[in-house]
């Protein structure tokens, strides 16, 4: 990796502001392979470098991929002068200058939404080329039926917008489960209403491979693993 100043490593990984790296230099509490860090403009290898800031090691990361289990009312956006946002709920240990949802959940939609720092893997996971599936469960004011099924299955045209055919399972009276690949404007919520049914109550389940961890409360948030972060651009699906 190309070789960066010791101030902007420290900046990006949330470790220290760049003036503070200042007084942490004139303390000789930085050090990089041994050697004690003299100036706040002398550049390293962040990746292959020993950096230890105050007895503590640096474990440098390029780049941050956080699941979120995103709670109603709450914007996916990453910053807002009036609501609180996902960026807001991050903890202090995982902000970080950069950072962004990779798409948008409703302000009343639940679920897995991806905070990242990564332009690219965002992009490609949005575009509709990708094929990036992912999984809803959607409550409804009616009952569901296996019309709704085919009617889904066929594509659905909602005003002057088409939708792609999508996959759907009804797993209780007014309650279904619906994959779809594309990430249109209130998707989902129209395809219900062309169809005569409004979503009450919508919560997205999975990303690619890759499902919301059960055990992450509303608002809570943990770093996806290496093996998630290939997972999340996986075209399969199937409910």
């Amino acid at each position: 990796m190309e070789k960066q100043r010791i101030d902007k490593i420290l900046s990006s990984q949330n470790i220290a502001a760049r003036s503070e790296t200042k007084s942490l230099i004139r303390k000789g509490l930085i050090t990089v392979n041994g050697v004690i860090v003299k100036k706040p403009d002398e550049k390293f290898d962040p990746v292959n470098s020993n950096i230890i800031v105050d007895g503590v090691r640096v474990n440098f990361k390029k780049n941050l991929y956080i699941m979120m289990n995103k709670p109603s009312g709450v914007l996916s956006a990453s910053r807002d002068t009036r609501i609180p946002t996902v960026i807001d709920l991050l903890p202090y240990e995982l902000k970080r200058s950069g950072l962004f949802p990779a798409g948008r959940l409703d302000k009343d939609t639940e679920g897995f939404i991806l905070i990242t720092d990564d332009g690219e893997l965002a992009h490609k996971m949005l575009s509709p080329k990708s094929h990036v599936y992912k999984l809803y469960q959607a409550v409804c004011d009616r009952k569901l039926t296996h019309d709704d099924v085919i009617l889904f299955s066929r594509g659905i045209r909602c005003g002057e917008i088409d939708f792609l055919p999508a996959e759907m399972k009804i797993i209780d009276t007014n309650t279904a489960l619906v994959e779809i690949c594309e990430g249109k404007f209130h998707q989902v919520k129209k395809m219900f209403h062309a169809v005569g049914a409004e979503v009450v109550k919508l919560k997205r389940l999975r990303i690619g491979e890759v499902n919301l961890d059960s055990s992450l409360l509303p608002g809570e948030c943990r770093e996806l693993s290496e093996t998630e972060i290939k997972d999340i651009m996986s075209r399969k699906h199937g409910l």
